[in-house]
Order: C-alpha cells, then structure tokens, then sequence
C-alpha cells in the first residue's frame, strides 16, 4: 500500500538517517517483529530489554512508511470522547483506556530520555476548542467525566481562550498532559539502541509467506532466506489487515501542511490544539518554529486520487488556519498526505487470533496511533514473559 504522499516534512528534513542490510542468510530467533516503523521499533525496544533475541524485517526502508508522514501528537484524548467511549465500552474499559494512553506519555517520555539520539520528544498542554457554541455543554460534560478518573485539566470560557489563544471560541478543555515527538526520529532512534543490545534490523526484505505451526512461526523472505521464530509479532500498520480474517478497520486519507520558520508562535505554550468537529482540525508547533496543521480526513479511495486532493486540500487548511488567527499569515513550505485507519471504537487492536498461532497483533489505529503503539509494545513484552498486563483483555479482537 502507499501510505503517504512524496515529501512528509520529517522525512525531507532529516533524509536516510541509518542504512540497514536486506536478509543474507537463514535465521533462528526468539522473535520476529514484521514492521520497521515507530510501532515495530517500540516492540523491538522492550523485546530485547526483556532479553528476548529479536529480528526486525520490513519491505521498506525503516520508517518510511506510516512513521514518516506521522504528525505525532502524543495526546491521551482518543479519537472519541470519553463520554461516546463509555456507551461504547463501558465506563470501566472506557476510563482504563483514557488513563493508558495518558500513562504511554510519560513512557515514552522516559524511553526518550534514554536513548542517545535525537527523538524530538517535547511535553505540552493540550487544548481542544468547540468548534461550534452548541459544542460547548459536550465539553463541559467530558470536563467532569475526565477530572472524576484525575485527569489534570480545566475548563475554559471565551474570555480566557481569547486571553491565551487570541481567537474566539465559546469553550475549551485544556489538558495537562500531553507532548510531541517526531517519530521518524524515535523510530530510528529505538532501533539504535536495541541494535547495540543485539537487535538484526533488515529492511528492503519483503515476507512473501508465513507458515504458522504448532511451535514455532516460518517466514519466507523474497530474497530467499527464512526466518524460524518461535512468536511474530506484526506490526505493519495499516497494511496488516491482510493478515487478518476479518475487517476490523476503515480507511481515511488525511493530509498536513508546514509552515516555513517563524519568528513566534500566536498562542499559549506552543499547545497541541484540536477542535470538537470531525473531521477535526489539529495544529501543533516543531522544534524549529514551524507550524504544522492537519485534518480535512476523506474517506480513502486510493492513493493516486488521495495525492491528486492534496493542493487543494491544503488550501483549504491554510484557510482554516488562517480564520482561526486571522492576523497569522501562515505561509506553507510542505505539504503531504497520508492515509490512516480507524476502528468502530477508537481503540486499537493488541493481541492474538486463534488462526494464528505464535503470532501476535500490534495494531495502533487511529489518531493517537504512537501511544496506542507504546501501550501494544508492553502488552506484547509481557505476554511474551508470561506476565499479566491490565491492557490485554481491554484491546483484545474478542469484542
């Protein structure tokens, strides 16, 4: 599959970080991890930190798929509120769910501090505005059902969101907890690190077939090598569903736009910032002083037609960009678009199916698809040291 459009912004700025060999030779391993982006680089991470000999195989180059276009947001909020959430699920696996992914920040944050590269892990508030006036009791609602479970944030009424954001809305919740990091960056980054514990990293090797038996799991490469591994954990995003029985997930296409450098940025603390609409708009800052804004989702037809949309829905972003701060010239310099999966309830997919055995799924949809990513990695180290994990039966395909 295409995932993204030529030139997402991460990638063009920073190129071929780290070359990585496609597959020689016949391998034997403890575990093998289909998909060299942020998810697969998370799972490898806490494989081999729980001493698990681990090999990472990927068709592309590392990164270069879903990772690269990835305007990573780290934010705890899923794409439905906790309030749809809880008529979904349940308040239970609803409340679990908003903390685990508040947890996976901080994780993540900790795993950044570690690592000797660059990730561009940046903590930062979280504001969410209502797009409409008849938005704002829904906010006020969300407001009381997040601090009942100890979220750390507040309400805010017009006056303040104009004192600190300078534009005009009627409510807005501004969180606490949240961050941004580059994930092209933090996947290379992981990679790195585990490579020094041991970690074989192939990319440009295609898994042509996989055979799942009693004990053991064989991967035939296109090179021609094979891989014996006693689990697989596929991590391949938005193209895993071939490896499933059964649809789980709807396609979009979304797209993003970049701002050249700028001398300042027009609101408070360099938020991440998103609406109540859907599909919503979403902005946050870079390291550099650029700022990025997204949205304008569409369902996916396929990439060409996808690419075709991209100038005019980045138009369109600019515009909407501009009418939210009206004395913001926002001059654009990339421009990309991507495609991305969600499911009938925001949640991601983690675990196992009876028609593959020894094989796992870490399958982080959605637009909080990293700290989805990060949540699958422990869930997936501890199934795999035979450890209980409160995630497991939340995520699971049985629901």
């Amino acid at each position: 599959m295409d995932l993204h459009s030529s030139k997402p912004y991460s990638l063009v700025r920073h190129g071929i970080i780290r070359s990585y060999p496609s597959i020689a030779e016949d391998l034997h391993t403890d575990a093998v991890v289909l998909g060299a982006g942020i998810t697969g680089a998370l799972v490898a991470w806490h494989l081999m930190n729980a001493g698990i000999a681990t090999v990472v195989l990927d068709k592309r180059h590392v990164g270069m798929g879903s990772t690269a276009a990835s305007t990573a947001l780290l934010q705890y909020e899923i794409d439905i509120t906790l309030e749809e959430l809880t008529s979904k699920r349940g308040k239970k696996d609803a409340e679990a769910s908003y903390l685990l992914c508040r947890d996976a920040i901080y994780k993540i944050e900790s795993i950044c501090a570690l690592l000797e590269l660059e990730t561009g892990f940046t903590r930062k508030v979280s504001f969410q505005y209502a797009s409409y006036k008849s938005h704002a009791p829904q906010l006020m609602r969300e407001f009381k059902l997040r601090k009942n479970i100890g979220l750390n944030l507040e309400i805010l009424g017009q006056a303040e969101i104009v004192k600190l954001f300078g534009i005009k809305k009627e409510a807005g919740l501004l969180s606490a907890d949240g961050a941004s990091v580059d994930a092209y960056l933090l996947t290379h980054a992981l990679l790195d690190r585990s490579i020094e514990m041991g970690l074989k990293v192939f990319d440009n090797t295609e898994v042509i077939k996989i055979e799942n038996k009693r004990d053991q799991v064989l991967l035939k490469t296109d090179w021609g090598p094979t891989i014996t591994a006693k689990k697989l954990i596929i991590a391949c995003g938005y193209e895993s569903q071939k490896y499933l029985p059964k649809k789980v997930e709807t396609f979009w296409s979304t797209y993003a736009i970049a701002s050249e450098i700028a001398e300042r940025v027009p609101w408070y603390k360099n938020s991440l910032i998103w609406e109540t609409a859907r599909p919503y708009l979403y902005m946050r800052t870079t390291d550099d002083n650029r700022i990025i804004v997204g949205g304008k989702d569409d369902k996916f037809s396929n990439p060409i037609i996808r690419d075709q949309r991209l100038d005019g829905k980045s138009r369109e972003l600019t515009k909407s960009f501009e009418k939210l701060f009206p004395e913001k010239e926002f001059r654009r310099d990339f421009a990309w678009a991507g495609t991305f999966a969600s499911t009938r309830d925001g949640l991601p997919y983690i675990g196992k199916i009876p028609q593959r055995p020894n094989t796992w799924f870490a399958l982080g949809f959605g637009g909080n698809g990293i700290t989805f990513s990060a949540i699958a990695a422990e869930i997936i180290r501890d199934e795999l040291c035979d450890k209980t994990n409160n995630g497991t039966k939340l995520f699971s395909f049985v629901r």
